[in-house]
């Protein structure tokens, strides 16, 4: 179930957290242990400085330190998330505040992750100012998103046995709007989500000197896979898009002709 919100309910995620961290961390979640695990690794690693946006519990920054990064900071804005990451230990330092205010220098980080983040994150365009901000020029962003085209609010499979033969297929809900839903996950469980077209992340990240290196959107890994039998096609639709993106300072910005799509007569 899912419904429109008017802005972002007060205190959702202090009163989600325990559920957030017995069922995604500590290997309880076949897509962190067998994809975004490893994803988050291979785009951090011979990264010195890293700054997890969105830490939770903090499992990738714990990660980040196991694998030889010096200086690894976890910030979220959930209390609940960063005493349990602290009591969890394994190195990071944490701290409490939001994307759209990071509390850091500039240029104090080599590289920042934020994994399955803004999909809960109102004010984009300052989150990712912050980003940019606290990068050294030459850092590294690595975002990961839950797909912005196929992970829509009111996307799922459909059993059409209207059709003859009955065929499965994944419907996909509103893409170019933009809106904050509250959706129920599990029962009990409400979850809010912004949906944003993938277009405005690209071009709010290039206009604060986000540069776009790579893309990748892998298929559902074993493990998830192997929870849902009965849709066999499941292999071919990502639920995961991970952007990595570099810090160039000095990016000319785009005619305004061009932005609009427009050709300026």
């Amino acid at each position: 179930m899912t419904r429109q919100l008017p802005e972002m309910p007060a205190g959702l995620w202090e009163e989600q957290a325990a559920w957030w961290q017995e069922g995604f961390t500590e290997g309880a979640d076949e897509e962190y242990v067998e994809q975004i695990m490893p994803l988050a690794a291979r785009w951090l690693d011979g990264a010195e400085r890293i700054l997890d946006v969105g830490t939770g519990e903090g499992q990738v920054a714990r990660q980040s330190v196991a694998r030889g990064a010096s200086t690894v900071v976890g910030i979220d804005p959930t209390r609940a998330q960063i005493v349990e990451a602290a009591a969890r230990g394994g190195g990071p330092a944490y701290a409490l505040g939001g994307a759209h205010a990071l509390p850091f220098a500039a240029g104090a980080f080599d590289a920042v992750v934020a994994c399955l983040v803004f999909e809960h994150v109102v004010a984009v365009d300052e989150a990712l100012a912050e980003v940019a901000r606290v990068l050294r020029p030459g850092g590294r962003f690595a975002f990961f998103l839950n797909h912005p085209l196929l992970q829509t609010p009111s996307s799922g499979w459909i059993d059409d046995h209207v059709l003859d033969p009955p065929e499965q297929y994944w419907r996909i809900g509103p893409y170019l709007k933009e809106d904050l839903t509250l959706e129920e996950v599990e029962p009990g469980i409400r979850i809010p989500f912004v949906h944003r077209p993938l277009g405005r992340y690209v071009n709010a990240m290039a206009a604060h000197d986000l540069l776009l290196r790579h893309m990748e959107e892998p298929a559902p890994p074993p493990g998830f896979l192997a929870r849902s039998p009965e849709y066999p096609q499941g292999a071919d639709y990502p639920r995961l898009l991970v952007l990595v993106a570099e810090k160039v300072d000095g990016l000319a910005p785009m005619p305004a002709s061009a932005a609009s799509g427009t050709d300026g007569t």
